[in-house]
């Protein structure tokens, strides 16, 4: 009768070769999911640890393969809808790869991403980093070369990585052209944060295409943080202006948000005294009355592409090459901005309605 693991201790890989009558190499390949075992060995294999509840040693299989089956995520926070898909979108592929995820918030601070990179260094297999501190000089300081590494929404042009972004730019222009084509003409932005890509290439957007579609009206830009509330305080700001604009686009949803929850309690209707768009597209941007006209990002395709091209380069380093890709985002249409610019002010019993 094949003997056991001992009461109380944990079970080891050869308690587990020992009860399915195989030897441990079959073992380790049936736990490293190879398709080099036939099925009835398999069957015994996992019954086995079943049976024995049996755990994996992380670190021995780490020296055996030289992976730990670990990959490191660093973004600038983790809180809030963005990075909540984000992360989800990553997520998915870990789970079906059967993958780790290591976290870290960098906080949009330089000194932490990098005492975050090197907290991580030795413990992944690859690393997906978010920041507007990113640069060569710091990835080298910091990490082995042969790390391999995925770049998101990055500043840093280096052929060395791959580089996943979304065309904010692109997708800022649509959006000033759309409000442009429904009869808006005074359109004011809403910025996101000084430093960060996105914002910057959003506000570049607005600017470019106001200045190439409406070259005599003057833009106006009010400062945000990305933040409900900033987009609260640019709200309460423009419902005090006695010449308000027509529209409002907003570096994001949840600035778009917390603006129409100004302009609501200042007794402005959205979209009939001011229209508002974001961009994101998160899954709120679709569920608040009236629901925001926004940019769609697929946020979580993001993420599932950005792990699956790191991967490729930790399991093919040799054959796989840098890609850069940017995502071209797609206005989608709701009831905010209005299909056009009304004639006339209705009665204030039609008042928009937020959560």
């Amino acid at each position: 009768m094949a003997r056991t693991a001992r009461t109380g201790s944990q079970a080891s890989i050869k308690d587990v070769a020992r009860k399915a009558r195989v030897s441990i190499a079959s073992v380790s390949r049936v736990m490293n999911g190879l398709d080099t075992v036939g099925a009835e060995t398999r069957e015994r294999v996992l019954a086995a640890v079943r049976s024995l509840q049996y755990v994996p040693h992380s670190g021995a299989r780490s020296l055996a393969t030289q992976r730990t089956n670990i990959v490191g995520v660093l973004l600038p926070d983790l809180h809030g809808e963005f990075f909540s898909e984000l992360i989800r979108g990553i997520d998915a592929v870990a789970r079906l790869r059967r993958l780790q995820l290591l976290l870290s918030s960098t906080h949009g601070n330089a000194a932490e991403l990098a005492g975050a990179i090197r907290a991580m260094r030795g413990r992944v297999d690859g690393l997906l980093v978010m920041s507007p501190h990113v640069d060569a000089a710091l990835l080298d300081k910091n990490l082995p070369s042969s790390l391999p590494i995925v770049l998101l929404n990055s500043p840093l042009e280096d052929s060395r990585h791959s580089t996943l972004s979304i065309d904010s730019y692109r997708g800022a222009r649509d959006m000033v052209s759309h409000l442009i084509k429904h009869g808006h003409r005074r359109i004011v932005h809403i910025a996101g944060p000084e430093l960060n890509l996105d914002a910057q290439e959003r506000l570049r957007g607005y600017r470019d295409e106001m200045a190439s579609a409406l070259p005599r009206v003057p833009t106006q830009v009010l400062p945000g943080d990305f933040s409900e509330k900033s987009g609260y305080l640019a709200g309460r700001a423009l419902a005090a202006q006695p010449d308000r604009p027509d529209a409002v686009f907003a570096a994001n949803d949840v600035i778009a948000v917390g603006c129409m929850v100004a302009l609501r309690e200042a007794g402005l209707r959205v979209p009939d005294d001011i229209a508002v768009a974001g961009f994101d597209d998160i899954p709120l941007a679709s569920l608040v009355s009236p629901a925001l006209t926004t940019v769609r990002v697929q946020i979580a395709d993001l993420g599932r592409s950005a792990l699956e091209q790191l991967l490729l380069g930790i399991e093919s380093p040799t054959r796989s090459r840098p890609v850069s890709r940017a995502l071209v985002p797609q206005v989608m249409v709701r009831e905010s901005c209005g299909t056009e610019k009304p004639p006339q002010r209705r009665s204030r019993r039609h008042a928009a309605r937020l959560p």
